[in-house]
């Protein structure tokens, strides 16, 4: 009887891109795969990756991961990936039909939200987005701050603290 490793079921994120959320409206959420090579998934088990100024395009009905950050395996050798090539991300023919003519329609780009490890597998979180303009992050800010002063408020007056 062999004693085999079992997959994680859960999934633990390695990165993620907060900064996506504040600059762009998510309109819609999608899990694609990436297609890495050996020394990038030991990299990525050790979490460390930047999902910072990378974004996705599609090219000749494939989708491309550009930018996303990798550094090198630091136990690699001449084998060593370059931290900061093209990836193909993978996803259902029918899925990258619907965001090309998606993409195509309006000012609409494809942004990473999150680059996480599922069952075994990494999987990158990927948003259809669509740009906010300066009045819009400083509407979202002013919201931000207005429900956190509630929530305040309702909790000081839950504990019978007067302000």
């Amino acid at each position: 009887m062999s004693k085999r490793k079992k997959k994680q079921t859960h999934s633990s994120t390695i990165a993620s891109n907060p900064k996506a959320r504040h600059d762009y409206h998510i309109l819609d959420t999608y899990e694609a795969g990436i297609a890495l090579v050996g020394t990038e998934i030991k990299s990525l088990r050790e979490g460390r990756a930047s999902l910072v100024e990378s974004f996705a395009t599609i090219d000749n009905g494939e989708v491309w991961l550009r930018n996303l950050h990798i550094p090198e395996y630091s136990r690699g050798s001449w084998t060593n990936h370059s931290p900061r090539r093209t990836r193909k991300l993978l996803l259902h023919r029918r899925e990258i039909d619907s965001l090309a003519g998606k993409v195509k329609d309006g000012n609409r780009t494809l942004v990473p939200l999150a680059l996480y490890l599922k069952e075994g597998r990494v999987k990158v979180e990927l948003g259809l987005a669509q740009g906010k303009q300066d009045y819009d992050k400083r509407r979202s800010i002013k919201q931000r701050t207005e429900d956190r002063e509630i929530a305040r408020d309702l909790g000081r007056k839950f504990k019978g603290i007067k302000a």
